[in-house]
């Protein structure tokens, strides 16, 4: 019967030594198998926040554009109205229709006569503003007054 005590315990040491070393082994596994998935959650963490991003990024370009075609609408419409104006003007005398289609170059001539004259005119030190200024207003006024040049019967073309 000793032998029987003896194996007996031998057989519960035995089973409790590979109870433990199964428990450590398991526990080890565990690490790694955390680890590996805290290594996982951490890319798909980056991945979401990549995709987060670029959605972002995304919506931005998405409000600039809507913001520059609101802004061309209305300089689209601006243009339209100034045509419409113009066109609603009703017909007239001759005379009336050749001062007012001279009027626009008789004040774009005048404007670059008067910038000429600033220009060569004005002490150095306040030239650079004044000329500014009004090189400006001559472009401007150039660029506006000459964009189109077609006649009423044209722009009602045009407008409709």
């Amino acid at each position: 019967m000793d032998g029987d005590w003896f194996g007996l315990a031998a057989s519960a040491a035995g089973g409790g030594v590979f109870g433990v070393l199964g428990t450590a082994l398991g526990r080890i596994a565990g690490y790694f198998e955390q680890r590996q998935e805290q290594a996982f959650e951490e890319k798909r963490w980056a991945h979401d926040l990549a995709l987060k991003q670029l959605v972002q990024e995304t919506q931005s370009k998405a409000d600039a554009a809507k913001r520059d075609m609101v802004q061309l609408q209305g300089q689209w419409d601006g243009l339209k109205a100034s045509h419409a104006a113009d066109a609603a003007i009703p017909d007239s005398y001759p005379i009336v229709h050749a001062i007012r289609a001279l009027t626009r170059p008789a004040l774009t001539l005048l404007l670059w006569v008067i910038t000429a004259l600033i220009f060569f005119n004005v002490p150095e030190d306040q030239q650079q503003k004044i000329v500014e200024t009004s090189v400006f207003a001559a472009t401007a006024a150039t660029l506006w007054w000459f964009g189109d040049r077609t006649g009423p019967a044209s722009r009602k073309t045009i407008m409709n």
